[in-house]
């Protein structure tokens, strides 16, 4: 919006030039989205907890988390309000792959809301069921793949990995299935990570980070050309939704940080997985986004492994799945297993982004 009303006005006054650059309204979102949820974020929590929106902890799961029964829950909305508020403010509004992205962040969260209220509403850690949620997760993805398909760049069938300068296939309109596979598949994965004060925020934290700056590079000619990645045209715009995702991420850690004064709930861990896997596709980025959220990977293969060897021998692999469990029950600390999580998380992103020349 900024730039809409202030850029044209250059002419006459100089100084509003800046409006132009994505990396100055980019720096200018973080900062809005961090000072809106600190203003906000009392406000949201003293609301959940009037209302009584508070978490139903698992009666399965370690014992030490029972105390958490009652914390509000539903904070992704904090997340939601101030990356939408951040981006309006700051994003080329113009941009089709802005509210493409916009879309999905929303739509996602609407789906984790229905989960989250069902699970309040019914005083009970199961909510919208399991298939009813893959149902509305999988239209979600379809539409965003659909959209890619017809309106995105000519890069979007192609598959590219690390280390391969050119795409290794192009799989035209079978690539619509891939991807909506791939978002479904990134989104539970950051809704199975969300179980410890703080993880899941600050991995997608790290993850952000470096998406941001690749969707720098990517919708630099220059800068693509260079590091030998595909050129996004329009792709650049999304280093505004990034930063206010990250600003975001940042004010919500404040009061979701160990102990937590309130949760994401799936209302944010499902819009936070679904946006990252939406914009990973848009920047063709699927394969080594993998590498940057790899510990979403690993928290997901946990629960594949656990529950297939479990109904094959009868055992368990792990002493509870996701994996951040199995560290809390081996006499981890919460707050350890999520420290070293995280430093898992940036070492993870680091390697992502030296990857990037290697294509």
């Amino acid at each position: 919006m900024f730039k809409a009303i202030f850029y044209p006005l250059r002419d006459y006054i100089s100084f509003l030039n800046i409006f132009q650059y994505i990396s100055f309204r980019s720096a200018y979102a973080a900062v809005t989205a961090i000072i809106i949820s600190f203003i906000f974020g009392p406000k949201i929590i003293a609301f959940l907890t009037k209302i009584k929106m508070g978490q139903e902890i698992r009666v399965d799961g370690p014992q030490s988390h029972l105390k958490k029964s009652g914390t509000p829950t539903m904070g992704g909305f904090l997340i939601i309000i101030s990356v939408i508020s951040s981006v309006f403010l700051w994003q080329d509004i113009k941009s089709f792959y802005s509210w493409l992205v916009i879309g999905a962040f929303l739509a996602f969260g609407f789906l984790g809301f229905l989960d989250d209220y069902l699970k309040i509403s019914r005083k009970s850690s199961e909510g919208l069921r399991s298939r009813f949620k893959l149902i509305g997760q999988i239209l979600i993805a379809s539409t965003v793949a659909i959209l890619l398909y017809f309106h995105g760049s000519d890069e979007f069938t192609k598959l590219y990995i690390p280390f391969v300068k050119n795409h290794i296939l192009d799989l035209g309109f079978f690539m619509i299935p891939v991807i909506v596979f791939y978002i479904v598949g990134i989104s539970n994965a950051v809704n199975l990570t969300d179980g410890l004060d703080g993880l899941a925020t600050g991995l997608v934290l790290f993850a952000t980070i470096a998406l941001s700056i690749i969707t720098y590079l990517s919708g630099r000619p220059d800068f693509a050309e260079y590091l030998n990645i595909p050129f996004v045209q329009g792709g650049g715009e999304l280093t505004v939704f990034c930063l206010a995702l990250v600003g975001a991420c940042i004010g919500f850690l404040w009061f979701n940080c160990y102990p937590a004064q309130v949760f994401m709930g799936d209302t944010g861990s499902l819009a936070l997985g679904g946006v990252l896997g939406v914009i990973s596709i848009i920047l063709k980025k699927e394969i080594l986004f993998l590498v940057i959220g790899g510990v979403f990977v690993m928290e997901t293969l946990s629960v594949i492994i656990q529950v297939y060897w479990f109904k094959k021998t009868g055992k368990r692999v792990f002493k509870m799945a996701p994996i951040h469990h199995h560290f809390e029950l081996k006499g981890w600390a919460e707050s350890k297993v999520i420290n070293r999580f995280w430093i898992i998380g940036g070492m993870l992103a680091i390697l992502g982004l030296s990857m990037l020349k290697t294509q």
